[in-house]
């Protein structure tokens, strides 16, 4: 056991012997290099054999080094943080979609028809009286006027025929508030019959403007003679501008045919204005559009008064049958227009002659059915469908579902794609 311990002892004392002496050998020991600052590989060196076993027994590598110089550790600097910031990225592909622009509109033939002077009073002076027929059409354009609005001075007519829609005064000469001029040759007795008309019942609008007309009877000292009747003249008026989330609504102005938009924005009395709603869908599904509610005012404020609401109640074109005229909506072609008819009319009590009209418009999705709530319904003798569905006209004449005022987005609404406003105006009028 002693013996065992000692040869342990012997064996390492001998091998730090040896490893002392590889490190005195290492230059890098002796010039005092930094370990860490060299690369090493064990290199395995054959020596010459040896006779003493135990000798040979305890042969150990031979590490061979090679110096390199000291590790630099590269500092990042302003070029590679640009080339870091510069890195490739992938391009993005989405971008918001852009509204393309519509092409413009090729000249259109077009002339502005000016009402002509129309036929519509007759006169003839009795011996002692004047006798004056008017027809009822007064401006010759189709509506008839209340008679009630026509008087000859202060008197009111006397009769009327109804085949020949005329109305009749027949008063004394010296009656109705008449003048009597006298010359060195005649006797000239002087009329004046006055049109005034009235705001429609329960609108603010008039169609027709305020005319005056004078009717003289002239007699010589000799005889009688009758004088040729002096026909009115006035300048009826009109003009409009035209107005419009991918989808684009907009309203414009038409040629009668239907097909340019009108490149002037006059009109007279007694005309039709024809408009066109519609709605750009550019990639969206099919849609049908629908003006839910108009609204005339004489200022671009549409919370201002006088105000006239000639369509509501979600597409019922009221103004036919509150006033007889003959505004309408047209048989729906394509479901992405819709065209109706308005007749020229100016508020009676608004110096100018302005007029501005607000309109509500929804796109609905083409399958969607008519209904109530989506509809386009014109009074012609009874309530009439542009898509063929008389049926959901049924309730213009009491609540076709939640009121609210033009503009107003809806709360909820079957096959509702989307809704807007547009805007015409100003419409004037001169005399």
């Amino acid at each position: 056991m002693t013996m065992g311990l000692m040869d342990f002892v012997c064996v390492v004392y001998f091998l730090l012997i040896v490893a002392g002496s590889s490190l005195a050998q290492w230059p890098g020991f002796q010039q005092g290099i930094d370990p860490i600052r060299f690369q090493q590989s064990p290199v395995f060196v054959a020596r010459p054999a040896v006779q003493n076993p135990q000798a040979s027994a305890l042969r150990l590598p031979v590490m061979s080094s090679t110096r390199v110089g000291p590790w630099k550790f590269q500092e990042p600097d302003s070029s590679q943080s640009k080339q870091l910031m510069q890195a490739p990225m992938a391009p993005l592909t989405w971008h918001f979609p852009v509204v393309p622009e519509e092409p413009k509109q090729p000249p259109v033939p077009f002339e502005l028809r000016v009402p002509t002077p129309t036929q519509s009073i007759a006169a003839q002076c009795g011996e002692s009286s004047v006798h004056v027929e008017v027809k009822k059409d007064f401006f010759g354009t189709g509506q008839l006027v209340n008679p009630s609005f026509l008087r000859l001075g202060d008197c009111a007519a006397v009769g009327e025929n109804p085949e020949a829609q005329v109305l009749i005064f027949e008063y004394e000469l010296q009656a109705c508030g008449s003048s009597l001029t006298m010359t060195d040759d005649e006797l000239v007795y002087k009329f004046t019959l006055f049109y005034t008309p009235e705001a429609l019942v329960g609108t603010p609008i008039v169609r027709a403007d305020a005319a005056a007309v004078g009717i003289e009877c002239h007699y010589s000292r000799l005889h009688n003679v009758s004088s040729s009747v002096l026909m009115p003249s006035w300048v009826p008026f009109a003009a409009t501008k035209v107005a419009e989330d991918i989808l684009v609504f907009s309203l414009k102005l038409m040629t009668d045919d239907w097909m340019f938009e009108r490149p002037s924005n006059q009109y007279f009395l007694g005309q039709v204005l024809k408009l066109e709603a519609s709605v750009n869908q550019y990639n969206h599904i099919p849609l049908r559009i629908f003006v839910d509610g108009c609204v005339a005012t004489a200022v671009p404020d549409i919370n201002s008064t006088p105000r006239y609401s000639f369509i509501e109640n979600h597409g019922c074109l009221v103004d036919a049958k509150l006033t007889g005229s003959t505004s309408s909506f047209m048989r729906r072609v394509q479901n992405d227009k819709l065209h109706f008819q308005l007749e020229a009319f100016r508020f009676q009590q608004a110096n100018g002659g302005l007029v501005y009209i607000t309109c509500a418009l929804k796109a609905v999705m083409a399958s969607t059915p008519i209904s109530p709530e989506n509809k386009a319904c014109s009074f012609t003798n009874g309530w009439l469908s542009a898509d063929d569905n008389d049926q959901v006209c049924m309730c213009c004449d009491t609540s076709c579902g939640s009121g609210r005022k033009v503009g107003a987005l809806s709360d909820s609404g079957e096959g509702l794609v989307s809704e807007g406003k547009a805007k015409i105006g100003p419409i004037i009028v001169s005399n």
